[in-house]
C-alpha cells in the first residue's frame, strides 16, 4: 500500500503536517501511524485509584493521539524566544510569524481567547527589577492557557477533522523501523504495539519521524542504525518545585508563567523555569521500561492549593559523548530505584540540612503533595552533584523575585529530565542526510513543548503542499 506521506507519531508536529496540508485541500494521501489509542480512549486511572498502576503496553498520559500534549497544562508559548532552536533553522522572524498564524488554528478549534502576561506592565517591570538584583533574566513570552481537560477537547476535534477529511491513522501500531533503500526512505516497518507481532510494511513517498519525547530514544536508535547524522544537544535535568499559591500569587497573576534563566556560580551552566501551574498538581508520566518521570497540569476548572514549576539544568557534553538521552535516563533510574519505581519528593530545608525527608514531615507541612503516592526520600543520592548543586542556587536566587520559594517546606519533586537532547542534523525544509525522510518535533531536539512542535508541523505542510 503506498502513500504520498507517512508520519510516524500523532503528537502535534505530525498532525499539524497532516492538518495543514489537509486544510489546503491537498490531495496527498497521508497515514499517521500512533503506538497509542484514540484520545476518546484515554484515561489515567491515577483518578481513582489514586497510584500509578504502570498501564501496560503504554502509558495513557504520553502515548495516543496528540502525545503527551492531550494532558499537558495546555500552554501554548507565543514568542519565538521560547520553545527551543527552531529559529536557528529558518528565522526568528519567519518563527514569530507561524507562531501567530498557528494560534489562530487553535483558536479555531475552540482555545481561550485570553493570552496571560500582556498586562501589568508596570508590575512586570517590578518583577524584572527584581530578576535582575537577582542575576536572573526574565524572559517575556505571552502564553494562552488552553487547561489540560480543554487540550483534551481541542486534539480530540482535530483527530476527527483529520479522519472525517480522509487521513488514515493506524492507532495501537508501532514503528519497528524506517525502510530505506539507496540512501533514500521508501516506507515503514509496523507491528500491533501490544503483541509486537504481524509485522507489515507501509510505504510512502516521504516519511516524518514526529515520535515526540515519548519516541526520542526509538528515534535515537534509528539514527544510530542508519547512520543519520545527529549532534549531542543539551541535556535538561531538573526537579518540580511546588510551593503554596500565596508564595507565587504576585508572578502568577501579573504574568501567569514566569520564565527566568540564570547562570548560577560555581559552574554557571544555564539553569531556568519551565512550565509553571498556578493552582496545578504535579503529575507522573511512564516511558519505556517503566522510568517514571514528573511532570505538572493545570485544569481550567480544577485548582489545587499550590502552584507548580519545574527548574531544568541544562548541560552540554563534548566527544566522545553521544548518548544524551542514555544518560539522562540513567539519571532518572536511578531516582526512580530510590523511590521504589515512583516519583521521589524531598523538602528543600531537608536537602541545606543533609538529611532525607520523612512522609510524617510532609504531613506536617503547610505544602502539601499534589502527587499522593509520590514516595518522600533523597533526591541528592541519585541526581548528579553539578546539577543538584546549580538547582539549589538557583532557588536561592529566586527568593529575591519570588520571596517564600526558598522557604524549608518547598517541595521538590524528581527526577525531570526532558528528553529532546539528541539533535537530528535537519536543512530547511527538514530533511535529514537519508533523502525523503525528515524528523519534525521534540523527538528531532529543535523544539520543545506544544507550540514550536506544532509551528514545525505546519511550516513542513505548507512545505509539501507547495511541492505539489
Amino acid at each position: 500500500m503506498k502513500f504520498d506521506l507517512i508520519i510516524i507519531g500523532a503528537g502535534p508536529s505530525g498532525i499539524f503536517t497532516a492538518l495543514e496540508l489537509v486544510r489546503r485541500k491537498s490531495s496527498q494521501k497521508i497515514l499517521i501511524v500512533e503506538e497509542g489509542k484514540r484520545i476518546e480512549q484515554r484515561s489515567c486511572p491515577k483518578e481513582k485509584t489514586r497510584y500509578c498502576i504502570s498501564c501496560k503496553p503504554n502509558c495513557h498520559i504520553t502515548t495516543g493521539f496528540s502525545g503527551a500534549g492531550a494532558f499537558s497544562d495546555g500552554k501554548l508559548s507565543l514568542s519565538y524566544e521560547v520553545g527551543g532552536d527552531l529559529p536557528e533553522l529558518i528565522g526568528s522572524e519567519t518563527v514569530q510569524d507561524y507562531i501567530a498564524y498557528t494560534d489562530g488554528i487553535y483558536l479555531e478549534f475552540g482555545a481561550d481567547k485570553k493570552v496571560e502576561g500582556l498586562e501589568n506592565t508596570e508590575a512586570i517591570k517590578d518583577i524584572r527589577r527584581k530578576a535582575i538584583e537577582a542575576g536572573l533574566k526574565l524572559v517575556d513570552c505571552p502564553i494562552r492557557h488552553l487547561g489540560t481537560e480543554k487540550a483534551h477537547e481541542i486534539y480530540r476535534d482535530i483527530q476527527n477533522y483529520l479522519l472525517e477529511a480522509g487521513v488514515e491513522i493506524l492507532f495501537d501500531t508501532f514503528a519497528t523501523d524506517i525502510v530505506i533503500e539507496d540512501g533514500r526512505a521508501v516506507g515503514v516497518k509496523l507491528v500491533d504495539s501490544k503483541t509486537r507481532t504481524g509485522e507489515q510494511i507501509r510505504y510512502g513517498n516521504r516519511i516524518i519521524a514526529a515520535t515526540g519525547r515519548k519516541g526520542a530514544a526509538w528515534l535515537e536508535g534509528i539514527c544510530a542504525k542508519h547512520g543519520i547524522n545527529r549532534s549531542a544537544g543539551t541535556v535538561d535535568i531538573g526537579v518540580r518545585v511546588e510551593v503554596r499559591n500565596e508564595v507565587m500569587e504576585r508572578v502568577n497573576h501579573v504574568l501567569y508563567e514566569s520564565k527566568l534563566i540564570g547562570y548560577p556560580a560555581p559552574y554557571r551552566d544555564k539553569v531556568r523555569t519551565f512550565c509553571q501551574n498556578p493552582g496545578g498538581f504535579v503529575s507522573q508520566e511512564n516511558y519505556d521500561d517503566d522510568l517514571a518521570v514528573v511532570n505538572g497540569h493545570s485544569y481550567k476548572s480544577k485548582k489545587s492549593e499550590n502552584t507548580n514549576l519545574a527548574i531544568l539544568s541544562s548541560h552540554n557534553f563534548t566527544q566522545p559523548f553521544n548518548q544524551p538521552i542514555q544518560y539522562g535516563r540513567k539519571v532518572a533510574k536511578l531516582v526512580n530505584m530510590l523511590g521504589d519505581g515512583k516519583i521521589l519528593v524531598q523538602r528543600y530545608g531537608d536537602i541545606l540540612d543533609g538529611k532525607r525527608t520523612w512522609q510524617h514531615e510532609l504531613n506536617q507541612s503547610n505544602v502539601q503533595p499534589t502527587l499522593p503516592d509520590a514516595i518522600a526520600g533523597d533526591l541528592t543520592s541519585a541526581i548528579p552533584y553539578r546539577p543538584m548543586t546549580n538547582i539549589l542556587k538557583f532557588i536561592e536566587a529566586m527568593n529575591t523575585v519570588v520571596p517564600g520559594i526558598a522557604s524549608r517546606e518547598t517541595l521538590l519533586y524528581g527526577p525531570e529530565i526532558k528528553f529532546y537532547s539528541n539533535k537530528i542534523s535537519l536543512d530547511q525544509k527538514f530533511e535529514t542526510n537519508i533523502q525523503s525522510l525528515h524528523c519534525l518535533g521534540d523527538a528531532s531536539g529543535w523544539t520543545r513543548g506544544l507550540m514550536m512542535a506544532s509551528v514545525m508541523g505546519v511550516y513542513m505542510g505548507q512545505l509539501l503542499y507547495k511541492e505539489k
